[in-house]
């Protein structure tokens, strides 16, 4: 019966413990990982919530950038930190769906390693291709493929990038010959399909709008459900013969399996609320992101749902990276 009391005092008082640890959250700064170079988009938004998130968590969020290897050597960091809400990760499409789709071998395992916390943005994906360039939609693309098989190249930021799984899905839906050329980086990309040396890439619109706006390029379909607002006259690759074909860029914030539930209600109500004032959307947009939010769950479950569609493609292509 002593014994009984005992253990009982003992489940009391951890139980007690990890509540004060959680109602005590956060007692000094969190932060935020980027697991690309500073400058780009992802570095863009992790820094707007950054600066937005101290006032509601009372604390400084400090940006981190952890860049290699398309975004999975900070992912991974993060996957093995202390789950304690203290370092967390803007993960993404890339290196959280992508990659364990088509690498041989990844450090993380990302239905397991990580607590999602909420989605923060999605980025509107488009095709653009040089203006000399004869086709001016999917269809006309896709009667070009077919009569110079394995001719047409597209562009994209890497091997496992959005850009390249997106080109991937369309060779697959189309049952169309083209071949990937990877670069390092968005940007050396889209120079070479400005310069007339690639046909196409597909990419975040926040990359490409000046070159659009100015005729350096020239947008024929957007890769998600709906069109983007940037453009809202240019279809949708679904809407133009392909239904069920949606590739759209997203980010949301993560930290590593086992983080407490109080914790993590904690950091999804702070995002929540700066993700709903205007000024936060506002910068978003100027970037081409578009704000969202979600529950844990609503995450948890998104996830699970990209990393299905991703291994689908990269079984049916073929496609492995060692």
């Amino acid at each position: 019966m002593k014994t009984s009391i005992k253990l009982l005092a003992a489940a009391a008082l951890v139980t007690a413990a990890s509540f004060a640890g959680a109602q005590s959250f956060p007692a000094k700064p969190v932060r935020l990982v980027v697991t690309y170079p500073p400058g780009g988009g992802s570095d863009i938004i992790a820094r707007t919530l950054a600066q937005k998130l101290t006032e509601p968590l009372g604390v400084q969020v400090v940006v981190e950038n952890r860049p290699g290897a398309n975004g999975n050597i900070g992912t991974d960091y993060v996957s093995k930190s202390t789950p304690d809400g203290y370092t967390l990760v803007l993960g993404n499409t890339g290196p959280l769906c992508i990659s364990p789709a088509i690498y041989a071998s990844i450090p993380y395992n990302t239905a397991k390693d990580f607590s999602p916390i909420s989605l923060v943005a999605s980025t509107p994906i488009i095709l653009v291709v040089h203006p000399s360039f004869p086709a001016k939609s999917i269809g006309d693309l896709v009667k070009i493929a077919r009569a110079r098989p394995g001719e047409l190249r597209f562009a994209s930021s890497g091997n496992g990038a959005t850009s390249h799984l997106a080109g991937e899905m369309l060779k697959l839906m189309a049952n169309i010959n083209m071949v990937h050329v990877p670069y390092k980086g968005v940007a050396p990309a889209i120079v070479d399909v400005i310069a007339g040396q690639l046909e196409m890439q597909f990419l975040d619109v926040s990359v490409v709008v000046g070159y659009i706006k100015n005729g350096k390029v020239r947008p024929i379909a957007w890769a998600g459900a709906k069109r983007g607002p940037a453009f809202p006259d240019v279809p949708t690759v679904a809407e133009s013969g392909f239904p069920g074909f949606d590739v759209t860029g997203w980010y949301g914030i993560l930290g590593a399996a086992g983080m407490p539930k109080d914790v993590v209600a904690r950091l999804n109500g702070a995002i929540v609320k700066v993700l709903s004032q205007p000024d936060t959307r506002e910068r978003f947009d100027a970037i081409g992101a578009i704000a969202v939010t979600s529950t844990p769950e609503e995450f948890t479950e998104y996830i699970r749902a990209e990393l299905a569609k991703w291994s689908k493609v990269a079984k049916a292509a073929k496609l492995k990276v060692e």
